[in-house]
């Protein structure tokens, strides 16, 4: 059903309105034609530019009824079409999937060797872009909305991770992958690298892919991806949520270099209330967000198996219930003297100010 519902992309003659049903689950998406979403965002005008990453361009465009969307525009490597790959990677897994912190899928277009992903529109971009970007974008957020924003993204990854068949995992979890509504409700976004885990597997060996800085260090390593490899993103995530600093930072001294290994030498010196963001000017409650930099630092553990599972982290989150655990070192890829790196373009707002690369694909030692 899958494979049969995204194959009706590639015969997009039309606006054509999909639905099927499977096992009781009901899955609507549309094919646009490249017409109608070049009309939507005024030719791909650069105004209508709002974001950029390793696969592709997004645009904000509004449909011909009034309603706003974001029109991804694929990078296609026509001589590897690894972006075909990605591109069809997204497609199958957005058409099965559903929560309210997972961004809503509305429809694709091919044209030619045109390949678009079309989805609602976010009022508020990214948490990259809103919280951690650049001082002219960045908004205050309030430690009430940063606890909603933390616990909706674990829930969507717990959602992900343990409650869909096959479990998915995301492999680029990061603040520009986040997404914030009109509302300031989380959007999981951008399932390009997604990966299934099918017939029970516990995990899948595939090249290194994702952002440097929130790679767990085992798959940046081996290539080993496990459903802990999402975990420690969301950690590292969480601390950055918490602190509103950036993952790398090359301008400080080395051990400040690193958030996670900022926050493991706080946690040593018993003082991980001095990493909260200061913009909060002391209005957060000072139990609950250490607990939250505590959760981050568990899930950032070197050992994999030492990390707590997602859902275990969202009643960690919701609850208090992280006063018993021990909390091991962390993992940290510091050292990328061996690894070659295929760039491509920075998410706006995101890696480009941490001063690290995002990348498509880590080739490790050859």
């Amino acid at each position: 059903m899958k494979r049969r519902l995204w194959m009706n992309c590639f015969s997009s003659g039309s606006e054509t309105d999909i639905s099927s049903r499977e096992e009781g689950n009901e899955q609507n998406f549309r094919v646009f034609t490249y017409n109608e979403l070049k009309s939507a965002t005024s030719g791909f005008h650069p105004t209508n530019k709002i974001g950029e990453g390793g696969f592709g361009t997004v645009y904000k465009g509004q449909l011909r009824d009034g309603s706003f969307v974001a029109v991804k525009v694929l990078s296609i490597e026509l001589e590897s079409m690894r972006g075909e790959r990605e591109f069809i990677a997204e497609i199958a897994t957005l058409c099965n999937i559903k929560h309210k912190n997972l961004v809503t899928f509305r429809g694709c277009c091919v044209e030619g060797a045109k390949r678009y992903i079309v989805y609602d529109y976010m009022e508020n971009n990214s948490l990259a872009h809103t919280l951690l970007g650049a001082k002219q974008n960045r908004m205050r957020f309030s430690w009430e909305a940063r606890r909603d924003i933390s616990i909706g993204v674990a829930r969507a990854l717990a959602y992900l991770l343990e409650e869909v068949e096959p479990h998915i995992i995301h492999r680029d979890i990061k603040a520009s992958n986040i997404l914030l509504d009109r509302n300031f409700t989380p959007k999981v976004s951008d399932f390009g690298l997604a990966k299934l885990l099918i017939d029970s597997s516990s995990h899948v060996s595939t090249r290194v892919a994702g952002t440097l800085g929130y790679l767990a260090p085992e798959y940046a390593v081996s290539g080993h991806l496990t459903r802990k490899s999402d975990v420690y993103s969301f950690g590292v995530l969480l601390l950055e949520i918490v602190s509103g600093r950036p993952v790398v930072d090359f301008d400080l001294d080395y051990r400040e270099q690193y958030l996670v290994q900022k926050a493991w030498d706080a946690y040593e010196a018993n003082a991980l209330v001095k990493l909260v963001d200061p913009t909060l000017d002391k209005n957060f409650p000072e139990t609950e967000a250490v607990r939250f930099l505590k959760v981050g630092l568990l899930c950032v553990q070197e050992t994999a198996k030492l990390r707590p599972g997602m859902p275990a982290v969202v009643e960690m989150l919701v609850n208090d219930s992280v006063k018993d655990s021990k909390i091991y070192p962390p993992g940290l890829v510091a050292d990328f003297t061996n690894i070659r790196l295929r760039p491509t373009h920075s998410s706006a707002g995101s890696s480009s100010s941490f001063g690290m690369s995002t990348v498509s694909s880590v080739n490790l030692g050859r």
